[in-house]
């Protein structure tokens, strides 16, 4: 098993486990338990805005938590990291917002809360190792004497791409105990040892938004301004209520009606022009407005600690590597172009739908995560009768 702690060394070590409330990281830790070392639970608290609201589940999930801890038998500690979320997370999730784009605060919060200032708290406290609930995998490539970050056997579950600006020195030190199993598995254990929430639902959603209406959670932070609602002949449709609400290919909450001379199909998100606050909509799912042949990225994280070659092999000149430029997509084959440091492009085999400005563009070859950045631009399909300036826009 990749993420076995006897294939980093061996004999028994002191792992600290991020214990979240939910069955994942419960049957980690169990998991490590069962492999003989020592086990140590740590709650972390991200947000304590809205402690008392309906919509906020820390102290609930911290109950879950100490219930799960208790069962096993091991010790837990409720550590706040609250104040490193509103400042490295937060912050940086409502500045895009406010600029138009739609970030990932989840991909952010792994690499500087998760596994930085967690981990950085379990190496003071002695652990050898931290270990976390996400499906994913780490290897060590004798040939590179490099970490690799690897999917999650289970690929309805696999989460490299949240993962994906992890570092070797993060990997080196991190296990993912449930990355070797599907999800059902996970849930069978739960029930056979009987932990207290073997039945409980997946989290969904930001952690700081919960349930609530990402439109209400959203007003109470950000300026917004109304303005039109226009279709691509540059007829207005309506009223949106602030850029910042929507985003790219979203359906719902458009509150367009019935429009003269428009066929009864769906309306989509097409467009966001900040410079005359306006939002472009079109008809279908397969608008030309919404497919994309190409992208730029950029803030790119290297898992390898450095760019990958622009062919993932040195005998194939135009290979491609597989893409996701959003959670829960299947790779798309791409060609990789100029990628250093901090910029990257990717040439797509098949036009990819609503690529949005914000998201993280992924990048793997097999079920390798190489890394990725954050989308800053992306070009339309051509092969279409939009005029060329029209077709170039940066969404």
């Amino acid at each position: 098993m990749a993420n076995n702690v006897a294939n980093r060394g061996g004999g028994k070590k002191r792992v600290v486990v991020g214990l979240s409330g939910g069955v994942d990281s419960a049957v980690s830790a169990w998991l490590l338990q069962q492999q003989g070392h020592e086990v140590i639970g740590v709650f972390m608290k991200n947000w304590e805005d809205d402690d008392d609201s309906a919509y906020c589940s820390s102290n609930i999930d911290f109950v879950d938590a100490a219930a799960v801890a208790d069962v096993l038998g091991i010790e837990i500690e409720h550590v706040n990291f609250a104040a490193d979320y509103k400042d490295r997370v937060f912050a940086e999730f409502l500045r895009e917002y406010q600029a138009g784009r739609t970030p990932n605060p989840d991909v952010l919060c792994n690499a500087e809360i998760k596994f930085k200032a967690f981990l950085d708290h379990a190496m003071a406290r002695g652990a050898d190792h931290i270990a976390t609930g996400h499906y994913a995998r780490v290897r060590h490539n004798a040939a590179t004497q490099k970490h690799e970050l690897l999917k999650g056997l289970d690929p309805l579950k696999d989460q490299s791409y949240f993962l994906h600006r992890l570092t070797q020195a993060q990997l080196a030190n991190t296990l993912f105990p449930v990355g070797e199993l599907p999800k059902t598995e996970v849930r069978r254990i739960a029930a056979e040892i009987k932990l207290p929430n073997a039945k409980k639902k997946d989290s969904t959603g930001i952690c700081f938004i919960g349930e609530r209406p990402f439109r209400e959670f959203l007003n109470r932070y950000l300026s917004h301004a109304p303005g039109p609602m226009k279709d691509e002949r540059g007829r207005k449709i309506g009223e949106h209520l602030g850029l910042s609400f929507y985003t790219l290919g979203q359906r719902q909450g458009l509150g367009i009606g019935g429009v003269k001379g428009a066929p009864e199909e769906p309306w989509y998100v097409a467009r966001k022009d900040m410079a005359h606050n306006t939002l472009y909509v079109v008809q279908g799912h397969e608008h030309p407005w919404l497919r994309y042949q190409n992208l730029s990225a950029t803030d790119a994280s290297w898992v390898a600690g450095s760019a990958p070659l622009e062919a993932p092999h040195p005998d194939q000149h135009a290979a491609s590597y597989g893409a996701k430029t959003r959670y829960r997509q299947s790779d798309a084959a791409c060609v990789l172009h100029a990628p250093d440091a901090q910029r990257f492009a990717l040439d797509f085999a098949q036009a990819q739908w609503a690529v949005t400005p914000g998201q993280s563009a992924v990048l793997y070859d097999g079920e390798v995560c190489l890394g990725g950045g954050v989308i800053d631009a992306a070009q339309l399909l051509q092969t279409h009768s939009l005029s060329a300036k029209t077709s170039e826009f940066h969404p």
